[in-house]
């Protein structure tokens, strides 16, 4: 029996999950849950990074002390695109960023005024948001940042966490992947496209795959938690690249979304696709396991969701999803819809206001009720899933035989049975913990446990369960995406 403990740090909370493998099947167990919550100092929304590592040593302390077992490794994903700077004696120069600050406002037309939009995405393959790690890097250059003055190494945020556990500073693929600096089908820096944007290169550490050795806990950490040596390994460090991992693919066409705070939606490829079509739609092309590509587009997920329910809980109305689910389940159906990706929608606060103001600009009946707010929020974004599939189709040229919800959002039986009636085609949900189990997964590889992927998945979908949804009212659906293709038209 292998023992492995998978860190699994999202964009609003973060788990330490046991992974105990017996040569058949998987089981899960979670350790330890915290909140990840982003701090606002002087007008600038910043990561509580050294929280994170602390919660990081109180899971590895409670993998100890409730279990008895002994940990044969530890792994550690996050969200892509934010990194941490050290200077040339390896200490921590501030607090990360937030991706969702506004010092990247403004950057992707800067960069525009250097290099075309076509060769930067040429070079890259990745979609343009104006959160990538490029952009930001291009923010602190414009303005003459103290902290990139000083900076030595940048270590992506799953890097960094490694750091502070082992001393050793590497730069896992897949989160690499993210930032929009590395040769597309090559997972080498874009040095000629970062010169010509006048981002210092010498602070890009080398990249290493998936499923290597990182290192050991240094001493002062064994110290610390009263622990023996512990090897730490470069999971799929992205979130998506470890919760493609699990999903249950079996025709090369199908399609998974990773259902949470983002819907990240797409395909797995041998290779980049870099055409016109994919420029336009914006997808995608991050790095996977094994160097394979993960063809997808950026959808805003469960976000808006979310923010609407902390806004009401700031207001001192407490809420469950359970409840705001049965509310939108009562609510008035297909009332006005919102494109979920629109910047109106991207900052946090008064989420439920932007919603109403959204549909009175765009000549839609405003929400009355909390009810009717969840129920569009939901159908709008069931209704962005198939048009994002429909661009998926396009582009690969072939339809999409079936799709996989993996991750937290498959929890939301809602928003998986409104996906399955506006695409009018059978919907598979789970597993839900598919990236903590993407990055058990790459862990038993590097232990040699298990082989590949392929053997991976075999494992999963003996392990765990998943759920089909069937289309229902596919007449009413068909409707409503005409009326919602027709509001998103009218914005562009």
């Amino acid at each position: 029996m292998k023992h492995v403990l998978a860190f699994d740090y999202g964009a609003s909370s973060g788990r330490a999950i046991l992974g105990s493998y017996d040569g058949e099947r998987l089981t899960l167990k979670e350790i330890h849950r915290f909140s990840n919550d982003p701090v606002m100092v002087g007008g600038s929304l910043h990561w509580d990074i050294l929280r994170l590592y602390h919660e990081l040593k109180q899971g590895i302390l409670k993998a100890k002390k409730e279990t008895g077992i002994s940990i044969d490794s530890i792994g550690i994903d996050t969200w892509g695109v934010d990194f941490g700077l050290l200077d040339k004696n390896d200490v921590l120069l501030g607090n990360p960023y937030h991706y969702r600050d506004s010092y990247t406002d403004g950057m992707i037309e800067e960069a525009l005024r250097v290099v075309s939009r076509e060769r930067i995405y040429k070079d890259t393959g990745i979609a343009f948001q104006k959160f990538n790690t490029l952009y930001q890097l291009l923010a602190l250059v414009k303005n003459k940042s103290t902290l990139l003055e000083n900076a030595e190494t940048l270590l992506f945020t799953p890097d960094l966490l490694n750091f502070f556990l082992t001393g050793n500073k590497s730069c896992e693929f897949t989160i690499a992947s993210t930032s929009q600096m590395l040769l597309a089908g090559r997972g080498t820096w874009a040095y000629d496209l970062l010169n010509e944007l006048g981002i210092p290169i010498q602070i890009l550490p080398e990249i290493i795959d998936s499923c290597n050795f990182v290192g050991k806990l240094r001493k002062s950490v064994q110290d610390e938690l009263g622990i023996n040596e512990i090897p730490v390994i470069a999971v799929a460090s992205h979130d998506t690249g470890s919760a493609v991992i699990s999903a249950p693919l079996e025709d090369s066409n199908d399609a998974y979304i990773s259902s949470g705070t983002w819907s990240l939606l797409g395909t797995e490829r041998e290779k980049p696709v870099i055409n016109e079509k994919t420029l336009k739609y914006n997808y995608t092309n991050e790095g996977g396991i094994n160097r394979t590509v993960r063809l997808l587009v950026n959808i805003m997920g469960l976000w808006v969701y979310q923010e609407c329910r902390r806004a009401w809980r700031k207001q001192g109305i407490e809420i469950s999803y359970d409840e705001m689910d049965a509310m939108a389940e009562a609510a008035k159906p297909f009332q006005s819809f919102i494109d979920v990706d629109d910047e109106t929608f991207y900052s946090p606060g008064n989420m439920p206001e932007k919603v109403v103001e959204f549909c009175k600009k765009t000549g839609q009946s405003a929400p009355a009720d909390k009810g009717s707010i969840i129920r569009i929020v939901m159908e709008s974004l069931a209704l962005k899933y198939r048009s994002s599939v429909e661009g998926l189709e396009e582009i690969v040229g072939n339809r999409v035989p079936a799709l996989h919800i993996v991750g937290g959002g498959c929890k939301n039986t809602i928003l998986s049975q409104y996906t399955a009636d506006v695409l009018n085609r059978p919907v598979t949900a789970g597993p839900i913990e598919a990236t903590a189990i993407g990055n058990v997964m790459s862990q038993l590889i590097a232990l040699k446990e298990i082989e590949d992927v392929k053997q991976a998945r075999e494992v999963v979908k003996r392990s765990f369960p998943t759920e089909e949804y069937q289309p229902e009212n596919p007449d009413l659906w068909e409707d409503a995406y005409g009326r919602y293709m027709g509001i998103i038209s009218a914005l562009e």
